[in-house]
């Protein structure tokens, strides 16, 4: 009988200590070896000329599913990110948001088989039930959303209902993602917007302003080491905002910093173009290229600590179906934040090895599911993905995967691509095409009392 499932050969593997050429070999849905020695195998792949990387943990994601999967659903959202190189997301809709144990397990049961990759689930925190926080976390959610400003019909938390829900995320070992915008700000400015009649696409960045995000995040992130939470500042804008994130960081809050590709390649002037289709929050910042300079650098040096798509997709009749008021946040990312990191690490702005750190292990160290998702380690799961680090191609909205249809990245020329993505040592996706059935699982967080075995 053959010692392994799989044996892929001759390709580069890269994790975030390096590279080297490596055999990587594949049993029971599990990697079995990396380097050692040239196991028997079922089925042999010659990767010559690709790189291997961990499959993409992106750990941001929203596929509105249940609720309005007019805009996204699980099985065109996992399919994007199948294609694009990610085998693990961790998801969260605010339509119909989890804020129960009931809720969990009625969202896990309407999931099962429709999904092609891995996934975690994460809980909403509502100002006032810091109570559910323990028996949430023991039900097996990866993580708690909170913003500090009603967004998506969530209600926002001030500081005290802020620092009542970390003190009981801290009390349970729970894990935090928040949403950092100071309500009393955005509020303000609305007020003052509206009041003087504007509808213009530019008052986008008068409402969720600079200030409002750097306010609650340097008060979150305080809050933080205060009360002894883990926490992650969720998508980080600009530079000053990632400054104060890793001040506190220094002093011993135990907190990392998310950022996603628009504050790195889309600019804040292409709101008052585009409209709706750059309406997403906070917005972009970045004014010259030195603003991007800044945030590679901090991408780089792990101030800014992994990268998420925040896939928050709407299709195109969606974004054009009222005035920039009333359209939805969110922009389209899972089929090309993995693309658009490789084309980072073609252009110099990262290397391959960045890569598997900010958008594998990094964040599956964060939520708790490393080594298991992330690593390229015996005993880990075979989630792998193929690339081909030469290959160029454009952006096109005909590609998209997603409900949505459209990228804000249509006509970038970029290098690099996944050719081939598995799952648990299975093809999920080949040359740009979905492979085989939805395989993924539901993956109980690290808190789960009585995890029960992944089922489809």
């Amino acid at each position: 009988m053959p010692d392994a499932d799989l044996l892929i050969t001759g390709a580069t593997v890269v994790t975030p200590r390096g590279r080297r050429r490596a055999d990587v070999a594949v049993a029971d849905g599990v990697i079995a070896s990396v380097g050692a020695g040239r196991p028997a195998a079922r089925e042999t792949v010659d990767a010559s000329g690709l790189l291997l990387l961990p499959g993409g943990v992106d750990t941001h994601v929203h596929l509105m599913d249940p609720g309005a999967t007019d805009r996204e659903d699980f099985p065109s959202g996992t399919s994007a990110a199948a294609v694009a190189g990610v085998t693990t997301i961790v998801e969260h809709s605010h339509g119909r948001p989890v804020r129960t144990a009931d809720d969990l397990r009625d969202k896990r049961a309407h999931l099962r088989g429709r999904s092609h990759v891995d996934f975690g689930l994460a809980a909403h925190a509502w100002p006032g039930s810091a109570a559910a926080v323990a028996p949430l976390w023991a039900a097996g959610v990866t993580f708690f959303k909170l913003f500090t400003c009603t967004t998506h019909g969530v209600p926002g938390h001030d500081a005290a209902a802020l620092r009542a829900h970390l003190t009981a995320a801290a009390y349970a070992g729970a894990m935090t993602l928040m949403h950092c915008e100071d309500e009393s700000i955005t509020e303000a400015a609305e007020r003052e917007l509206r009041a003087q009649g504007r509808t213009d696409n530019g008052l986008v960045l008068e409402w969720r302003d600079r200030d409002a995000e750097l306010v609650a995040a340097a008060s979150a992130a305080l809050l933080v080491r205060l009360t002894g939470a883990r926490a992650s500042v969720a998508h980080v804008s600009n530079p000053d905002v990632a400054g104060y994130v890793a001040a506190e960081r220094g002093r011993g809050a135990p907190l990392a910093a998310e950022s996603c590709p628009q504050y790195f390649l889309l600019r804040e002037d292409e709101v008052h173009e585009h409209g709706a289709l750059r309406k997403f929050t906070p917005p972009a910042r970045a004014r010259v290229p030195g603003d991007e300079d800044r945030m590679w650098r901090l991408l780089r040096d792990g101030v800014l600590t992994h990268i998420s798509s925040d896939h928050a997709p709407s299709t195109l009749a969606q974004k054009r179906s009222g005035d920039i008021w009333d359209v939805h946040f969110g922009l389209p990312g899972l089929d090309t934040t993995f693309p658009l990191l490789l084309d980072a690490a073609a252009r110099g702005r990262l290397s391959y090895e960045d890569i598997a750190r900010v958008y594998a292990e990094t964040p599956a160290r964060t939520y708790g599911l490393w080594p298991r998702k992330g690593a390229l380690l015996p005993g880990s799961d075979a989630d792998l993905v193929l690339v081909d680090p030469g290959a160029e191609w454009t952006v096109r909205d005909a590609d998209v995967r997603s409900k949505a249809g459209w990228s804000p990245y249509a006509g970038r020329r970029v290098t690099g691509r996944a050719v081939r993505t598995y799952l648990r040592g299975e093809p999920i996706a080949v040359d740009g095409a979905v492979a085989g059935d939805r395989t993924g699982r539901f993956l109980p967080g690290p808190g789960a009392t009585s995890a029960p075995a992944p089922t489809p």
